[in-house]
């Protein structure tokens, strides 16, 4: 049974709108790409900008707060992307945090380049911390089961981003029924969580998901939290109606660290945008015209109504004297489905074989 419409068909993100008929949304994730550096966190966010992305995007997280060291050492075989870390899961994102002293420069930064800023925090703590420098919350797909964090986000009354990826539909659901009750401004995310970069994972997309969920959801805005580099998964996207677009960014994917081996680059994020304008063109309105350029093409390939034979003045016109034949001439020939009308109607002046008819050429 589908819910009734209840969120908000377009969101206003500080100057951004967002919905249906708006442009993309695009998300430049740097995420730890800066590499501990805060001149380098800045200088992302101007190349983001200079790149095409509306929104610079962080993560605020503490090691402490987000992972247990015992945990993972005590996990056993662990296959995923984390595999190939070097140090231990707990080390890593100790060295890739954020410092939080950063935050109001970083978004100072991003004022000053003309981008929004954005972060997604990952303890409560953290929301409560940043709230007065974001417009709207980002929601990992990690937390979509912490249903207190999700809820105390959903109070602050700001646009949220819920990413999904890893989750059933059922879990799904019951975050964003959670968000419902206090807040009606919801973006929500098809992702597949994987980060290896393996090709293999464009099987994995399942990206008519977002037909899903306007499906359950009537009326909601869409997005995709990429973690592929094929553009071909963006463009899909927004032709099935998503309007925002989250993608890691980088300026290298050659640098190391946990998150540039499955970044965009900064040349390959500018051919990606592009490619969503046109495609955003391309895809229009929804309403069916005779659209500017076919205005001469109607003329030349429309059928109106020709004389087959002479006929002469006082005749009554039958089939046999008609023959459907291009062009049509707009305000002078008849149009071919007007040829019952037409039929019986008697010949007011000789109309010679191969000649266009005209109202002229009848009595009423």
């Amino acid at each position: 049974m589908k819910n009734k419409k209840i969120f908000k068909s377009t969101i206003n993100i500080k100057n951004l709108e967002i919905g249906e008929g708006k442009q993309t949304l695009f998300i430049a994730e740097i995420a730890s790409n800066f590499d501990g550096d805060l001149k380098r966190a800045k200088d992302l966010i101007y190349a983001a900008k200079d790149a095409g992305a509306d929104v610079a995007k962080f993560q605020h997280y503490s090691a402490e707060t987000l992972v247990s060291d015992y945990g993972f050492k005590n996990l056993g075989i662990n296959n995923s992307h984390q595999s190939s870390w070097k140090k231990s899961v707990f080390e890593t994102y100790k060295k890739a945090s954020l410092n939080l002293d950063w935050t109001h420069e970083l978004y100072e930064t991003c004022k000053k380049a003309k981008i929004i800023f954005m972060t997604s925090p990952y303890s409560i703590e953290l929301v409560d911390y940043v709230e007065r420098f974001v417009p709207a919350f980002k929601i990992g797909s990690g937390d979509i089961t912490w249903h207190e964090e999700i809820e105390h986000i959903a109070k602050k009354k700001k646009p949220v981003f819920l990413a999904t990826g890893a989750a059933s539909l059922d879990e799904v659901i019951k975050s964003v029924n959670i968000i419902s009750k206090y807040n009606k401004k919801l973006v929500l995310m098809q992702c597949n969580t994987n980060y290896t970069n393996s090709v293999q994972n464009l099987n994995y997309l399942n990206l008519k998901t977002l037909i899903t969920f306007k499906s359950i959801f009537p009326g909601i805005i869409t997005g995709l939290s990429d973690h592929t580099q094929n553009d071909q998964v963006v463009l899909a996207s927004v032709a099935l109606g998503a309007k925002v677009i989250e993608r890691h960014f980088t300026d290298s994917t050659r640098r190391k660290g946990p998150d540039h081996s499955f970044s965009t680059d900064i040349v390959s994020w500018k051919k990606m945008v592009s490619k969503v304008r046109e495609l955003e063109i391309m895809l229009g309105d929804g309403v069916k015209r005779v659209e500017y350029n076919e205005k001469q093409t109607i003329i030349v390939q429309r059928r109106a109504l020709y004389a087959k034979t002479d006929i002469k003045k006082g005749e009554k016109i039958m089939r046999k004297h008609l023959i459907p034949l291009r062009p049509h001439l707009p305000m002078k020939s008849i149009p071919v489905n007007a040829i019952s009308d037409i039929i019986g109607k008697t010949a007011k002046k000789m109309i010679l074989a191969g000649q266009f008819l005209t109202k002229n050429h009848f009595r009423e």
